[in-house]
């Protein structure tokens, strides 16, 4: 199935790019980021805790977080148990409250309590990577060094034809260069609704897609872009 699908896979030329890209704004006009914060800093913070969970599940754990720490000063003074029982419902609790905590501690010792707007000081930060460093820097600051690349933006570019890479780094330097810098920061964005609306990673719902015109992969998406099967030792 995999060689079928890479067979498949066709690049789309730079008007079909922006043209699809217009479609997808004018399908997904809501498309924003979904993590509830109030400022920077809660940002940063609800991202780190995103990894590999939803932001719905993040949601709903934040406004008791950030009621009792709302700022880095306060988390950064926090004792891990405290923080861990109210972070504790979420996939990784342990590892992402150090991470927080930590960071939290950063921010104050070097940042003044500020987050950095650079990428090349945000990743130095415990638990924060380029991808989450971008989702700041894009959401807070309206600057994004680079598009944002989850699993759906994976799995969309890919069938699309905007990449054929499966490696993050690539796949983010595919679409900075396709799509103009004015809109790195609102790329991710329409990609992950378009992935969680409509074409969803099994069972992409094509014939109610309105870039079926444009797309290389319609009605015959499924296996492009998605993780293989695993298969169990005999």
């Amino acid at each position: 199935m995999a060689t079928a699908a890479r067979a498949r896979w066709r690049k789309q030329t730079p008007a079909e790019v922006r043209t699809t890209f217009d479609k997808l704004r004018a399908i997904h006009p809501d498309a924003r980021c979904e993590l509830d914060h109030a400022s920077p800093f809660q940002l940063l913070v609800a991202t780190v805790l995103s990894a590999q969970t939803t932001d719905v599940a993040v949601n709903k754990v934040t406004p008791k977080l950030f009621a009792a720490y709302p700022d880095a000063r306060a988390l950064g003074e926090a004792r891990a148990p405290d923080v861990e029982r109210i972070v504790g419902s979420l996939g990784f609790f342990r590892q992402k409250t150090k991470a927080i905590v930590g960071l939290s501690k950063e921010l104050v010792l070097d940042h003044g309590g500020q987050v950095p707007r650079t990428l090349a000081e945000l990743v130095k930060l415990p638990g924060v990577g380029r991808k989450t460093a971008n989702v700041v820097l894009g959401v807070a600051f309206g600057a994004p060094e680079g598009v944002v690349v989850d699993t759906h933006v994976q799995r969309i570019s890919q069938r699309l034809g905007w990449t054929k890479n499966k490696e993050p780094e690539k796949i983010e330097q595919d679409l900075c260069k396709l799509i103009p810098r004015s809109d790195w920061a609102i790329a991710s964005h329409l990609l992950i609704f378009h992935g969680r609306r409509i074409c969803f990673a099994a069972r992409p719902n094509c014939e109610g897609c309105g870039v079926n015109d444009l797309c290389p992969s319609a009605f015959r998406a499924e296996e492009i872009g998605r993780k293989p099967k695993r298969t169990r030792p005999g």
